[in-house]
């Protein structure tokens, strides 16, 4: 009866362990196990992404994971195990179960070698223009502002008819002067212009030199003048590797769907079926 009882188990055991690596899909002949998606939406977990349709996520980005690699191959682009544990580490994220552990090692060197496919072969051949990056200093100046220190005069509780009869200054004393003038009580002030109020980035973003502002709840803005800090001239250089890296990620997502077309997926899982 023991026996029987021992093989009983046995048996519940074997369909456990089966079922725990069901094939659920494979990318070009390689397989893909539940076990393998279970250990990839773990990660995804530790890495923020809490999807309610995580676990076909995972499957997606295995499959990513298979066609970047074996991509990257034809360049020779592959990291070793080593270079992923140790970017891993770097992370904080190699304190981890073997499964997950050997799921976050392919992830790593995937997005390694992608992001090197991306670099030898998309960036060269891609050219900003200066109106794109006046266009971004721009986004940049109104959501963040930019590192150049601004003289502002700001006028408050302007009446509409007054509004109308302020012209455009000579300098900024002269605009305090004219302001006085008509009854108002100037405010004159300098600062970083990222360190400026939202709604008071906004208004001067962009509005040039000894020019009034439109007004807004009663209140307008003059930019006396503006002066570059250190950390300006490099600024241009960021907005266009910046730039460059945006359109080359764009490029490099139309590309990684042509190979996925060209990849034998095969779908055993009606789950996860699109």
């Amino acid at each position: 009866m023991k026996k029987i009882f021992a093989f009983i188990i046995l048996c519940f055991a074997c369909i456990y362990c089966a079922n725990a690596t069901t094939v659920v899909a494979t990318v070009d002949g390689k397989p893909i196990t539940d076990t393998d998606i279970t250990a990839r939406t773990k990660l995804m977990a530790r890495q923020g992404n809490t999807s309610t349709d995580n676990r076909r996520q995972a499957l997606q980005n295995i499959i990513d994971d298979n066609v970047k690699l074996k991509y990257a191959g034809n360049f020779n682009a592959v990291p070793s195990e080593k270079d992923a544990i140790a970017e891993l580490k770097r992370m904080n994220l190699d304190n981890l179960s073997a499964s997950e552990l050997s799921m976050a090692i392919s992830a790593t060197r995937a997005n390694i070698a992608w992001q090197v496919i991306v670099g030898r072969t998309i960036m060269p051949t891609i050219e900003v223009s200066k109106e794109d990056i006046a266009a971004e200093k721009l986004s940049i100046e109104r959501e963040h502002g930019l590192p150049i220190e601004m003289t502002l005069v700001r006028l408050t509780d302007v009446p509409d008819d007054v509004a109308k009869k302020l012209t455009k200054p000579k300098s900024c004393d002269n605009a305090v002067n004219m302001a006085e003038n008509l009854g108002g009580i100037p405010q004159k002030f300098s600062a970083l212009q990222y360190e400026l109020a939202p709604e008071i980035r906004e208004k001067v973003a962009g509005l040039p030199a000894l020019t009034w502002s439109k007004p807004s709840d009663g209140t307008i803005f003059l930019v006396c003048s503006t002066k570059k800090t250190n950390e300006y001239g490099k600024l241009d250089d960021m907005i266009k590797q910046n730039a460059i890296y945006k359109q080359a990620m764009f490029i490099a997502d139309q590309q990684l769907k042509q190979l996925r077309r060209k990849a034998v997926v095969i779908i055993n899982d009606n789950r996860y079926k699109l």
